[in-house]
């Protein structure tokens, strides 16, 4: 859902499942409890009642007793629904603020059975979810859980496999950030998963899932996903940006870059409708000298999202479409009468040659090479936000 918004229920992710019985062909997704669990391209028929009453008691039970309430960010929900909502309601959650009493109201229009937790969010994300149709792109994410027993202790991931992983199944992205020896599979948090890996096709996660080492997997699924589309983002004129939004706006450099306190570069652009603050933050690492290097004049395009105060955009990449000529003084000019290089009168007073007395404005220039070039750049893989579209899935 949308990565800016500040009270967003942890994880800020919501998993939507079609339960019923199934028709046609069969895929392999996963392997549960030591048992191989499979996807049907079509539904058959749904649940009866009695089904229908278990899965909700499945799905309430899971949440109850697996959900950490203790937690004060975590506030999740369930929805259960036989109608899907609109394409909207995904993208509105995706790339907006969207209210909880909006979505309690959509809920109780469409009949739906659903409950909350604590300050209930998580039905925000939970109805988004249903409400996603991968129209435009999609991804996939292979994950691998823990044995129970391991939960809250060090993953063991063998970083060599990751990277021979990384290097042999391209269709994979985000796995390792070479630079800053990030393993990006692995979480943070001591939660149940022990990796997950990122790709556009199953068969190569499956592959990628066979040369990771690590400790013993109890369990994996593959999910289709919203990671990795630039589904939250949206172009955007600087006078209409709004907080906590996600957007592609263009603009030419009018004020250079200049870093603050925490090692943060900031520069400003200018469209025709007002100005507004860039930044590179820390975490962005090595990004950061490549901002460094915009120049005045220049023209780029921002992808990033929009902070609250001050409205500052949070650069994930960008885009360089102009790059202004710097020219550098090389030296004094030379006088075509005498042949010497003239001698300077004085800060911005020109030049005047000692022997014939011939003037000049104009010193001997050349242009200087920048040391960026037009395209695209984006943040490190140990920096990329999970919607974010990595530069080698964009076509």
């Amino acid at each position: 859902m949308n990565p800016n918004i500040p009270w967003k229920t942890r994880g800020n992710g919501a998993i939507a499942l079609q339960v019923g019985i199934g028709n046609g062909e069969k895929i392999k997704i996963g392997e549960i409890d030591g048992k191989d669990v499979f996807s049907s391209k079509l539904l058959r028929q749904e649940p009866n009642g009695k089904e229908y009453t278990e899965i909700r008691k499945i799905v309430k039970k899971t949440i109850e007793e697996n959900a950490k309430t203790d937690d004060e960010n975590t506030n999740p929900g369930f929805v259960l629904l036989n109608k899907q909502p609109e394409l909207n309601v995904y993208r509105n959650t995706v790339r907006q603020i969207v209210s909880l009493d909006k979505i309690k109201s959509l809920l109780n229009n469409l009949k739906a059975d659903f409950q909350g937790y604590k300050n209930c969010r998580g039905l925000i994300g939970a109805t988004s979810a249903i409400a996603w149709v991968p129209i435009k792109d999609k991804t996939f994410e292979l994950i691998s859980y823990r044995q129970q027993k391991n939960w809250g202790t060090k993953r063991d991931v063998n970083e060599e496999s990751v990277q021979k992983m990384d290097n042999s199944c391209k269709t994979t992205f985000d796995n390792y950030d070479y630079k800053n020896k990030h393993n990006r599979l692995v979480p943070n948090s001591p939660c149940p998963i022990l990796y997950g890996v990122r790709g556009d096709a199953i068969e190569e996660l499956m592959r990628a899932f066979s040369i990771v080492r690590s400790e013993s997997v109890d369990s994996w699924i593959l999910f289709e996903t919203n990671q990795g589309t630039d589904d939250h983002l949206q172009r955007k004129i600087i006078s209409n940006i709004q907080r906590y939004e996600s957007v592609i706006v263009e603009g030419s450099v009018v004020k250079s870059p200049y870093t603050i306190e925490g090692g943060h570069v900031i520069f400003t652009i200018k469209d025709a409708t007002g100005t507004i603050d860039c930044a590179a933050y820390e975490p962005t690492k090595e990004f950061r000298n490549i901002v460094r290097e915009l120049q005045m004049g220049d023209i780029v395009e921002v992808y990033g999202g929009v902070r609250k105060k001050p409205l500052t955009i949070n650069v994930e990449k960008i885009n360089i479409k102009y790059l202004t000529k710097i020219v550098e003084k090389i030296e004094n000019p030379i006088c075509p009468n005498c042949g010497k290089h003239m001698k300077s009168k004085g800060s911005n007073q020109g030049f005047k040659c000692k022997i014939c007395g011939r003037k000049s404005d104009e010193p001997l220039i050349r242009e200087k090479k920048r040391l960026i070039h037009i395209g695209f750049y984006e943040v490190p893989v140990c920096a990329r936000r999970h919607l974010s579209k990595p530069l080698k899935r964009i076509k």
